[in-house]
């Protein structure tokens, strides 16, 4: 009982990472179909997985077309309950889709100004105010989902959830523009940047296809701060 998903390429595309952890970081079966961002790939791609139009999509066993990582997520989580997608405790899994659904929502600054690039590290980013405040509503919400919930693991909610899956393009981005963060959060940008899964897409993302040159930037650069 395999799950399909079309993605986007691995270095660049956020909300593919956020779909495919959704599989891979829970043990669920998946094939993935990778497509070039920017070119006609992903609409020929889509055809068949109506009435989808973006990355990632995923097609269930049964034949559902299911669109949107939040809407996956439920989807999985759904069919899975024993896969712990979402925390088992009632509190800590309105917590983490509190999260979830904020960060599928809004960021938008951060999103805009630093976009996903796996492939390289920069110094001299100079974050916008606009960009610093979502920084800051970040450190708001991991602080808060940690103590409201008691974690005493390096994710927000207790185990590992779909809540830090849909973190993990924003530690990347961290990562990639050496944003500035204090310690507290800064730990777990470095718990996202050394999970197995995220290091195998990674891996996957610095060998998949050339580099995209949208998303070049005009910084100096610095060694990737995570495991390789």
């Amino acid at each position: 009982m395999t799950y399909d998903l079309v993605i986007g390429d691995r270095a660049y595309s956020s909300w593919s990472l956020r779909g495919w952890l959704l599989f891979d970081a829970f043990g669920l079966p998946v094939k993935t179909r990778l497509v070039r961002l920017y070119t006609d790939e992903l609409a020929t791609a889509l055809r068949e997985y109506v009435p989808a139009r973006t990355v990632p999509t995923m097609r269930t066993p049964d034949g559902s077309v299911v669109t949107e990582t939040i809407a996956i997520a439920e989807e999985l989580a759904t069919r899975h309950p024993e896969a712990g997608i979402w925390p088992a405790n009632p509190h800590a899994r309105a917590t983490a889709r509190v999260l979830a659904a904020e960060m599928h929502a809004g960021f938008t600054a951060l999103r805009s100004h630093c976009p996903m690039n796996l492939r390289v590290s920069y110094t001299g980013c100079a974050p916008t105010p606009a960009v610093l405040a979502d920084l800051a509503r970040l450190e708001t919400l991991w602080s808060w989902a940690r103590q409201t919930t008691g974690s005493q693991t390096q994710w927000l909610c207790g185990a590992y959830s779909a809540a830090d899956a849909f973190f993990a393009p924003v530690a990347a981005r961290i990562a990639t523009y050496n944003l500035p963060l204090g310690a507290e959060a800064m730990a777990y940008v470095t718990a996202h940047l050394a999970h197995p899964s995220f290091l195998k897409w990674r891996a996957m993302g610095l060998t998949d296809g050339p580099d995209q040159p949208v998303y070049r930037r005009d910084y100096a650069l610095r060694d990737w701060p995570g495991p390789a």
